[in-house]
């Protein structure tokens, strides 16, 4: 597909998220951070300097490496005690963002979805430099699509390209299928079954339910989940003005005049208690395993936002 010319509020292009890669050296999302980030003390029982993850305090057991008696615990209760440890492997990282038909908007600078693309792009790169696995699940319009987690950076490449290829073919006529809802996209990652990978969600949780939400607890039980809302203001507010130009906005299936002050109010209401309730539940479940909603918005501003929201500089 040809790129000259595409104007970058609206089109992500290949060679914009390969750049992206100078801009990882400043932030980390990973277990390596430093104290007082928005995810630290998520993973404060790693030992990465040895190779080992802290698994559990016991009784000294027959058999058991006595190098790991825990003399502090054998002296206060009388009785041998070990420190058991695992074998730290690598982590899978699995990038979930959304290019669907709602991604295709914004108000104020930079769409949705060119906002979801280049986060994903940069968090691609910030786990490849970590030499750790990054895999990626695309929602489009037609389908969702599973690539399984590699660590080449040849591989992260061919997936930057499919994800440029992938928002350049939005546009205004697009139109989602009945198998590309929230719900089921959701449903396809708890079907891959992860167990210890992070799953980064990169959506504007449009379409979520309350099913979904209790997807992402199941998932929270066995992985991290790391939520980022892609968000721009008119979806939270609609501006007052707006009944004087007799606007008609639509969803691609119904209509709405909103050509006075009581029917813009209306929606204005309903649409902030849609995004908060939206937000709430987000927090709610995110905080069962410390974990933060990350929030992005379609300013221009979603790079630094982003790494000034996990504790880097922006």
């Amino acid at each position: 597909m040809a790129t000259q010319g595409l104007d970058s509020r609206i089109y992500c292009e290949f060679s914009r998220l390969v750049r992206l890669q100078a801009q990882v050296h400043s932030f980390s999302f990973l277990p390596k951070m430093n104290a007082g980030t928005a995810l630290a003390g998520r993973h404060n029982s790693r030992f990465r300097g040895r190779g080992l993850n802290f698994e559990e305090l016991r009784h000294y057991q027959l058999g058991d490496d006595i190098r790991n008696l825990d003399w502090k615990v054998t002296i206060r209760t009388g009785k041998p005690h070990v420190r058991m440890y695992t074998e730290e492997k690598d982590r899978n990282v699995i990038v979930a963002v959304d290019q669907r038909s709602g991604m295709f908007f914004s108000s104020v600078n930079v769409m949705k979805s060119v906002v979801a693309a280049e986060i994903a792009a940069l968090t691609g790169w910030r786990v490849i430099k970590d030499n750790d696995r990054v895999g990626f699940s695309f929602a489009t319009p037609e389908h969702l699509i599973y690539h399984k987690a590699q660590r080449s950076q040849n591989d992260l490449l061919r997936e930057l390209r499919y994800l440029a290829q992938r928002n350049q073919a939005l546009n205004v006529d697009s139109k989602n299928t009945q198998q590309v809802t929230f719900s089921e996209w959701i449903k396809s990652l708890a079907q891959l079954k992860l167990k210890a990978a992070t799953i980064v969600i990169i959506s504007d949780w449009h379409d979520t339910t309350e099913q979904d939400i209790k997807r992402l607890q199941h998932l929270q039980q066995h992985n991290d989940v790391l939520s980022i809302l892609v968000a721009d203001p008119m979806e939270a507010s609609l501006p007052e003005n707006i009944a004087k130009n007799r606007w008609v906005i639509g969803d691609g299936h119904y209509q709405l005049s909103l050509d006075t002050h009581h029917k813009v109010s209306a929606a204005n209401q309903s649409l902030t208690t849609q995004t908060n309730l939206k937000r709430d539940q987000l927090i709610k479940i995110m905080a069962m395993n410390a974990m933060p909603v990350i929030e992005l918005d379609t300013s221009g501003e979603h790079v630094k936002q982003f790494k000034r929201s996990i504790g880097g500089p922006a």
